[in-house]
């Protein structure tokens, strides 16, 4: 996609992510807010993914407490505070991850909120990932944490899709943000 079209959807999706109704408490003006701010998990995006950048200095800017993900050697993720975009370093595959300390694949189970790259979701949630399994072992370990963590994919209109192949182990997500609407997933059983 062209850069300009990237940046379009990621404006477009900040202001829809800083609009959700987990969020809205503590993007509120300043002195209605709750005392304590919530935790989202989000990422920085690469390539032709919507552009993530507005969205993490509007949540930083909010108060919120920003994770990043740390790719390791084995494709699971640790995770590190959001401190900037000048904060960020160039790592393998061309990803940009957080210069900060390391807090462990453990601190996203803190999240109130974890934003997930996608390459397309169902109308059932089910959400198709790069293949690599890091975001697949992120929500195995939120569900075995026990955490009520709103699951959230970013994606462009059009990577809204009616079915996407599954496995066994997929997990479903909350909601969809794409530049042009939030859609919410009622799950299937079990899911």
């Amino acid at each position: 996609m062209p850069p300009d079209v990237v940046a379009a959807a990621g404006e477009a999706l900040a202001r829809r992510v800083l609009d959700l109704e987990e969020l809205a408490p503590y993007t509120a003006p300043p002195g209605t807010r709750p005392d304590t701010p919530p935790t989202v998990a989000a990422y920085v995006s690469i390539g032709g993914e919507p552009s993530t950048r507005a969205l993490l200095d509007r949540l930083r800017a909010a108060g919120v407490r920003v994770l990043l993900p740390v790719l390791l050697p084995d494709n699971d993720l640790d995770w590190a505070l959001y401190e900037g975009a000048d904060r960020l370093v160039r790592a393998g595959w061309g990803l940009l991850e957080p210069a900060g300390e390391r807090l462990t694949p453990q601190a996203v189970t803190a999240a109130d909120v974890v934003l997930l790259p996608g390459l397309a979701v169902d109308r059932g949630g089910l959400r198709l990932g790069r293949g690599g399994g890091s975001y697949d072992r992120v929500l195995e370990r939120l569900a075995q944490s026990g955490a009520s963590t709103s699951l959230v994919v970013l994606l462009y209109d059009a990577e809204l899709l009616a079915e996407v192949p599954a496995e066994p182990h997929d997990r479903p997500v909350h909601a969809a943000v794409t530049p042009s609407a939030v859609h919410r997933f009622r799950h299937r059983p079990g899911g």
